[in-house]
């Protein structure tokens, strides 16, 4: 049996101390090394089949270096951009992000922050927040290092990052009574979701300012097949709708496909916008028109925030990042 390397065998290897390749295989402090030199000590560790114990540095400094993401579903194109950033800002830091999806379920949510905490998870980051989330305040209870993105809850004391859900359908409605739209309907997402309720308010407010009286239709779930389902229903009880305002890009896609289903030109006969800036919707027939939330920077964000309270900052941190509208293709003038 091989006898196993060790740190000591790469220092020897390259000629220099063990606590200098100790530092250099140690994303939080291998700044401290002269780049070449842990360039060199990285290379000898690969070739010799060495790497730090994090089990064993666990026991030693109590601490994991692991958080905890849980995302409302992992096949919704909004996440590994998100992710992307969260990783982005951890791993140089040392940090490995577990990703777990919760399907939108709060039992399955509950029962893997208890697994997390279990293996003695830092902090939390979670998109899958709801408004009034009893899991959310059983973590805030507990003092664990916990953060919202992209949803966020009414609970005092939470860290969030989120986008300016209000402002954006403010640009969307703009932009529809400027091409001379005044039969603007919504899909509407959970209500018990922020992003949800906050997209409707201001879709009402936003009609109300003009002087109109949206139709509205609310989907259970941010998916496709509930945009198409909720377009039906929309276009069954407002017939004269000549524009849908969908609270989320996923939304948007089903409705579209509802169009096309009735023969229904878009944009020609409805114009449809989304919420997000999701991958590919530019490479959609139409293109969607749509708001762009900043996913990578979001992520990234989230992350720097739950470090910074597992670090010992005091007080919630709650960051609103601006939007823009995205004029594509599936937006014009009403022509029915």
């Amino acid at each position: 049996m091989r006898t196993r390397r060790t740190l000591r065998d790469v220092a020897e290897a390259v000629g220099v101390h063990v606590s200098t390749v100790s530092r250099a295989l140690d994303p939080r402090t291998r700044a401290m090394v002269n780049a070449r030199l842990a360039a060199q000590i990285l290379a000898a560790a690969a070739a010799l089949d060495v790497r730090p114990d994090a089990i064993a540095a666990s026991l030693r400094t109590r601490r994991s270096r692991t958080i905890g993401v849980l995302l409302p579903d992992i096949t919704n194109p909004i996440f590994p951009p998100m992710v992307r950033g969260l990783e982005d800002h951890l791993l140089p830091l040392g940090y490995l992000a577990v990703i777990i999806n919760t399907d939108n379920d709060p039992a399955q949510a509950a029962a893997a922050v208890s697994m997390l905490r279990g293996r003695g998870v830092e902090g939390i980051v979670l998109a899958s927040a709801t408004l009034d989330d009893p899991l959310l305040a059983a973590l805030l209870a507990a003092e664990l290092p916990v953060v919202a993105v992209n949803r966020t809850s009414a609970l005092p004391g939470l860290s969030a990052v989120t986008h300016d859900d209000a402002g954006g359908i403010g640009l969307v409605v703009a932009h529809l009574l400027g091409l001379g739209h005044r039969g603007i309907g919504h899909i509407a997402g959970p209500a018990e979701l922020s992003t949800g309720s906050a997209r409707e308010l201001a879709f009402d407010v936003a009609l109300a300012a003009a002087g109109l009286a949206g139709a509205k239709v609310t989907a259970a779930r941010f998916t496709e097949a509930e945009g198409r389902q909720r377009a039906h229903q929309l276009l069954d009880t407002a017939p004269r709708v000549t524009a849908i305002v969908a609270a989320n890009d996923l939304l948007a896609v089903g409705a579209m496909a509802a169009l096309a289903e009735r023969g229904l030109a878009c944009p020609g006969r409805v114009s449809v916008t989304g919420f997000n800036d999701m991958p590919l919707v530019d490479r959609l027939s139409p293109a969607l028109t749509t708001v762009h939330i900043q996913l990578h920077e979001s992520g990234r964000l989230a992350a720097a925030a739950v470090c910074a309270l597992i670090d010992g900052a005091a007080g919630a941190s709650n960051q609103v990042l601006p939007v823009r509208l995205v004029v594509r293709a599936s937006t014009a003038p009403p022509g029915g």
